[in-house]
């Protein structure tokens, strides 16, 4: 079913709104698609003027930035994310997520729904002696 991004249709006070106008296109909102932990896979969506959004479906590599040069670093799961504690259980990538890598745990900075990359900081970094 279709979302909008519309005001409600009610006041404070619970009395219904009268409509200023019909329905438009682009007050339509989406459905929420998780991208997970796996093989990267990706969907482009139209957006605004024609533009094209990439949605990341599912990703296991991520870009993070390491005495300033960028690099690409394995995923292995999710860790800890804010969003929601369901996210974890079902290795689901959003903004603020923290996930393992290679390197340590690091946490997301990019909208993998919106971007279709995973852009991540270091936030733990994981010890040679230990590994």
């Amino acid at each position: 079913m279709t979302q909008w991004q519309l005001r409600s249709n009610r006041k404070k006070t619970g009395g219904l709104l009268k409509r200023h106008a019909k329905k438009k296109r682009y007050q339509r909102g989406r459905d929420f698609v998780p991208a997970h932990v796996g093989e990267y896979k990706k969907r482009k969506i139209r957006s605004m003027g024609g533009n094209e959004k990439i949605m990341a479906l599912s990703s296991n590599v991520a870009n993070i930035v390491v005495k300033g040069k960028a690099q690409k670093v394995k995923i292995t799961s999710v860790v800890e994310n804010k969003a929601d504690s369901q996210f974890v259980r079902r290795n689901i990538i959003t903004k603020g997520a923290v996930v393992q890598t290679e390197l340590g745990k690091a946490r997301v900075t990019s909208r993998p729904g919106q971007h279709g990359v995973v852009n991540a900081v270091i936030v733990e970094e994981k010890d040679s002696q230990k590994g």
